[in-house]
């Protein structure tokens, strides 16, 4: 009786045991892929980007002294999905690309400033205060950055809505996160930071609000000119505008270079033939399957810009499918129910031996 025991607890042992290679193998194969993915894929993509080179000295008479760069990220659109018109699956997919993105960026490429330039939810122009809250909590956790980084946040029609549907409290909850600081100056650099959304472009041109703090901030960057006895001024983030009031902010601020948000796109313009405007493409792969991000070294003379890209989303679905199609010609195989493509070509060559 013991011995037909042993006999059929062996039996039922052998399947298990013929079963175990293949599901070792098939969980070997989607960790790897899972690893490549969600996380080596974006080391390989921004391990290729490198800080642009830029002059670092300036002839001041006889002597010559070294300025300091600074190193600044500046992306935009991010674009963080609500709860109207967000799927889970899509929160989940688009939200971890842009956190892998960011902080794998941060990690490899260790910037001194980033800029955001607009949109950085996709309905806070409605959201309720619940919604809100959830939406800041997401964007804090993604975009997580140490105490030496410093992280500036420009609102976009997106986050309080276009002139005609922002509102005070819009406006206060999202200042209330973000601040509302107009001028940021780094390492004698100033960046003027200012939304279309209150410089609108029916023909209203600028409130009386805002254009009474935007000739504060051109009065204080005069004052700093002067004082230095030079024409120097930062760069200035803008979102894009009418062109008029495009053309008062120039006369205004005169800046050396403008990069703006909204368009999702890059591309560069050049306003009265001198000061270079570039729309900063989006981050998220909601919007495009190569997102990418601005990388500027920046002096208080000069400075010189490149583009960083992040993976594509088609080459990571394509990974995914040829993953699929892979373990399912493993699984066909160890069954017997497809030839082995080694066993194959094996026999084929032995075939052409015996000939």
């Amino acid at each position: 009786m013991a011995m037909i025991e042993l006999e059929f607890g062996r039996q039922n042992f052998h399947p298990l045991k013929k079963k175990s290679p293949l599901l070792l193998k098939l969980i070997a194969v989607v960790f790897a892929v899972l690893l490549f993915c969600e996380f080596l894929i974006y080391y390989l993509a921004i391990f290729q980007c490198n800080w642009p080179e830029v002059k670092t000295t300036a002839s001041d008479g006889e002597q010559a002294t070294r300025e300091p760069v600074l190193k600044a990220m500046f992306l935009a659109d991010t674009h963080l999905l609500g709860e109207v018109l967000g799927h889970w699956l899509d929160k989940l997919r688009r939200e971890w690309q842009m956190e892998r993105a960011f902080q794998t960026a941060l990690w490899l490429l260790q910037p001194e400033v980033v800029f955001i330039l607009g949109d950085i939810f996709d309905e806070g122009k409605w959201s309720t205060p619940e919604a809100w809250v959830n939406d800041v909590e997401r964007f804090q956790k993604m975009f997580r950055h140490p105490s030496h980084v410093q992280l500036k946040v420009v609102a976009g029609n997106h986050d309080i809505g276009f002139h005609y549907e922002m509102n005070t409290y819009k406006v206060e909850r999202f200042e209330k996160v973000f601040s509302s600081e107009r001028l940021f100056s780094w390492k004698g650099i100033n960046f003027v930071m200012v939304n279309s959304v209150a410089l609108n472009g029916d023909g209203c041109g600028i409130c009386s609000e805002t254009e009474a703090e935007l000739i504060e901030v051109s009065h204080r960057l005069n004052c700093s000119r002067e004082a230095r006895g030079s024409s120097r001024c930062g760069p200035g983030p803008l979102l894009p505008m009418s062109a008029p009031v495009l053309l008062q902010l120039l006369r205004w601020f005169q800046p050396r270079l403008v990069l703006s948000g909204h368009t999702h796109s890059a591309c560069e313009v050049h306003h009265g033939g001198r000061v270079p405007e570039l729309s900063v493409p989006s981050f998220s792969w909601r919007n495009r399957n190569n997102p990418s991000f601005i990388m500027g070294s920046i002096t208080p003379t000069d400075y010189t810009l490149s583009k960083c890209y992040l993976p594509r989303e088609d080459v990571v679905l394509i990974i995914y499918c040829g993953m699929v199609g892979f373990l399912v010609v493993l699984t066909l195989t160890h069954f017997g129910l497809l030839a082995s493509p080694f066993l194959a070509g094996l026999n084929l060559l032995r075939k052409r031996k015996t000939r």
